[in-house]
């Protein structure tokens, strides 16, 4: 008996080490022995370009990906939808099924990035990866390596180190990779809907955006929406000599700083009427995760070099769980070098507006296209005939494309749970939050599979995304892997 005893013992102090690792540490000890050949394989990744002027080269990443999917044994093709010219970005679509399986996880993320400008960069090349250190510690840095390159790597490599350390997938697994996220998800819905019974799960795990100031992981389990609108306010025909027609042409460079100054309160409260009508309050759970939320603004302000921040005394996290009103741009006459003694004879201005639970796009926008006509404005959609500038005092033009609604998941779902588990045995002091200030697809991935939504973000905050010099701080993607690893292998 005690032989037999003893032989148990041996037995099991001879497992493979792998049979003893928990799937964050088989992750982990995947990457550490890999990390040269995985780096360079990112940085391949990374060096294929995928802005949406570029349908090529975003068809270049699509093939990639399926051929990656593949040659992890995972079933991989592109879908898209009846009717959709070739130009439209396909999505790319993997399963793994597990026998016994009794739930699915859908895992999606994007491969397409934002437009760049080479001369802003540092490097000027923004699809030549370059290797950085920053403060001591490696990060990458190309178009798309964070947002949302990373989370695809980590996907990938998750996979292949839980499948070389046999541990066991208890779910069926599912990527939806989109490719036109960044130019706003425009053919999602149709795409999905086309392929509804492909995309269908039990939960929707949304890799994308960057982790909370002070590095710890976030939970996320909503965005907001967006809705935008462009403006132009118009003057003469054409630009006139300010010294021998100013004070008498209206300038319509002050005519739209008066409009857009009209938006808000000096606390950056929005002055729009209705504008916050609609919102629905966060519940007690939303709320108790909020309060224990870390609260980084004098830390923020530092970094970005704030004298004062909007919102009268309120904190990022809670301001981000509101309706919002920005300027992206504005843009009359010349500045500079190349700047003349005119008056313009346009100005726009780019309005961004987030949307909370409650509130639709279009009828936010429909709020601050009747502001404008209360300001004494006749709205048009289109460029004004020469009869409609001569016969009302002020003219402008809106252009109102489609927007996305705001989305949250309820956070004392049984699933929900699951996940945090599986999270915390990587990030034990995890982050909950109900809302993320960011927009991304998730009413529409809602709408058609009819499963909630949970963002897991793994890039570093100061990533640079949509800006020059966009960059991967390294331990993010190597500590994406260990969460992906967990999430796939999540009892």
């Amino acid at each position: 008996m005690l032989l037999r005893h003893v032989t148990s013992i041996l037995a099991i102090l001879v497992l493979p080490l792998s049979a003893q690792q928990t799937p964050p540490q088989a992750a982990h000890a995947y990457t550490v022995a890999h990390q040269s050949e995985l780096l360079r394989q990112f940085e391949e990744f990374v060096s294929i370009p995928d802005v949406a002027a570029d349908p090529a080269s975003l068809r270049r990443n699509a093939d990639y990906l399926v051929d990656q999917l593949q040659q992890r044994g995972v079933r991989a093709q592109l879908l898209s939808a009846p009717g959709l010219p070739a130009s439209v970005p396909p999505i790319v679509f993997g399963e793994l099924l597990t026998p016994g399986a009794t739930r699915t996880l859908v895992f999606y993320a994007h491969y397409d990035g934002q437009p760049v400008t080479p001369s802003e960069w540092s490097n000027s090349a923004p699809f030549t990866p370059v290797l950085k250190q920053v403060d001591g510690e490696p990060r990458l840095y190309g178009r798309a390596a964070a947002d949302d390159k990373s989370a695809i790597f980590a996907q990938l490599t998750a996979l292949t180190a839980l499948q070389q350390a046999h541990t066991p997938i208890h779910a069926n697994i599912r990527f939806v990779w989109e490719g036109e996220e960044e130019a706003g998800s425009v053919h999602l819905e149709q795409i999905l809907t086309a392929n509804r019974d492909l995309i269908r799960g039990d939960l929707w795990l949304v890799c994308d955006g960057p982790v909370d100031q002070t590095r710890r992981q976030l939970l996320l389990f909503g965005a907001r929406g967006d809705a935008q609108l462009q403006i132009t306010v118009y003057g003469p025909t054409s630009p006139l000599h300010s010294g021998h027609y100013g004070n008498w042409a209206p300038n319509p460079a002050m005519m739209l700083a008066q409009l857009l100054a009209s938006m808000k309160d000096d606390t950056g409260r929005v002055l729009i009427p209705h504008l916050y009508d609609g919102a629905v309050p966060l519940g007690p759970l939303e709320l108790k995760a909020l309060a224990a939320a870390p609260v980084n603004d004098d830390l923020l302000r530092q970094q970005f070099s704030l004298g004062h921040t909007d919102g009268d005394g309120k904190h990022l996290l809670a301001l981000i769980n509101d309706p919002s009103l920005n300027i992206n741009g504005i843009s009359s006459g010349q500045t500079g070098a190349r700047s003349t003694n005119s008056i313009p004879s346009t100005a726009t201005a780019n309005l961004d507006l987030r949307l909370v639970v409650g509130i639709d796009w279009k009828t936010q926008q429909q709020r601050v296209i009747d502001f404008v006509r209360s300001r004494g404005y006749f709205i048009t959609a289109a460029e004004p005939s020469k009869e409609e500038l001569l016969s009302h005092t002020n003219v402008a033009r809106i252009e109102a494309p489609p927007g996305e609604d705001a989305s949250r998941t309820p956070m004392d779902l049984p699933i929900a749970a699951g996940v945090i588990r599986a999270i915390q045995t990587v990030h034990p002091d995890v982050i909950l939050l109900p809302t993320s200030g960011a927009t991304g697809p998730l009413d529409a991935m809602q709408r058609v599979s009819g499963a909630p939504n949970i963002g897991v973000p793994i890039a570093n905050h100061d990533d640079n995304q949509h800006a020059a010099n966009e960059n991967i701080r390294l331990q993010n993607l190597w500590d994406g892997v260990d969460l992906m690893a967990a999430l796939m292998a999540m009892p």
